[in-house]
């Protein structure tokens, strides 16, 4: 597609967005902090969400699809793209520095990847194998028996950490295959919040996982309301700027917010890591870089 910014600006947006992603990292860490379930904050962060959605869309006169096969998509959508990967997401801020998170993260490139090759809606190309060799060489410096970890300890989180990723990688395989013809991303993010809600609310009041939002707020309960406003300025400013930018250059975003999430952490929790871990982010960004697809179709990070 032909760019519609001109690149002084494009380079701007796209640095404040991989700024405001990577912080959301550090604020799902600090909301996680008080030892709350990851599904239960989860719920919220729909609940808000289908909320703001619903005005907006009440406000634009936009009719929401909800046919049968458009509630198998939400549901998917909810399951796959949210419950599942913010529950573990919130769940391992409460044990990982920001940083290894936001290395964890990177890895949803190369987990999309390698289901698109399972599904054969990929070929493999040289490159990219090298990069997905890349990214697990990082994850083993992570991981391994000499592991430069702060504790020992972190490395059942680091991989549970990287079920969010993967799920993200199945989403995005799943988007690319299954979405629904006239289907808006306006549209699937609403549905599959307001399908989420429902799902989860029943499986919370079973499993006893419910977190209450009772007055007086701490800045744990604002801090939830601002990084569930942050999940929708984010996903709506990344794809206003992949119709401004194109998906290529748009999805540069995924260096921005590991990079920003590093040195956000540094800056304000004051974390310091290994030069292993530095070895490690290296590998994985350039990693990320070999896994790119080079036309101008390439599938985003979330």
């Amino acid at each position: 597609m032909k760019p519609t910014l001109p690149p002084p600006l494009a380079f701007l947006a796209l640095l404040t967005l991989g700024i405001i992603w990577g912080a959301s990292i550090l604020l799902s860490k600090h909301v996680a902090s008080t030892g709350h379930n990851g599904l239960g904050l989860t719920f919220w962060q729909m609940a808000l969400g289908t909320v703001v959605l619903s005005g907006i869309g009440w406000l634009r006169k936009d009719p929401l699809p909800m046919n049968p096969k458009a509630f198998q998509f939400y549901l998917i959508v909810a399951v796959i793209g949210t419950l599942i990967p913010n529950s573990f997401s919130y769940t391992v801020a409460a044990h990982l520095p920001a940083g290894l998170i936001a290395i964890g993260i990177a890895t949803v490139p190369m987990f999309s990847l390698l289901i698109a090759l399972a599904i054969r809606s990929e070929k493999l190309q040289s490159s990219r194998l090298m990069g997905i060799l890349l990214g697990g060489t990082a994850m083993v410096l992570l991981l391994g028996p000499d592991a430069a970890l702060p504790d020992a300890s972190m490395a059942i989180w680091v991989a549970i950490a990287l079920i969010a990723p993967f799920c993200y990688g199945a989403e995005g395989n799943y988007l690319a295959q299954a979405t629904p013809p006239k289907m808006t991303a306006f549209n699937a993010l609403r549905g599959s919040s307001i399908v989420g809600v429902v799902v989860s609310a029943p499986v919370i009041l079973a499993t006893d996982t419910w977190v209450s939002l009772d007055l007086p707020w701490t800045s744990v309960e604002w801090g939830l309301l601002l990084n569930s406003a942050l999940h929708i300025i984010t996903y709506g400013a990344y794809i206003w700027l992949v119709s401004r930018t194109g998906a290529v250059f748009a999805s540069q975003v995924a260096y921005l917010v590991t990079l920003s999430a590093i040195f956000l952490g540094i800056l304000i929790f004051n974390e310091s890591h290994h030069i292993l871990v530095w070895l490690a982010l290296a590998l994985m960004l350039t990693g990320l870089a070999l896994v790119q697809p080079k036309g101008s179709e390439s599938k985003a990070t979330k």
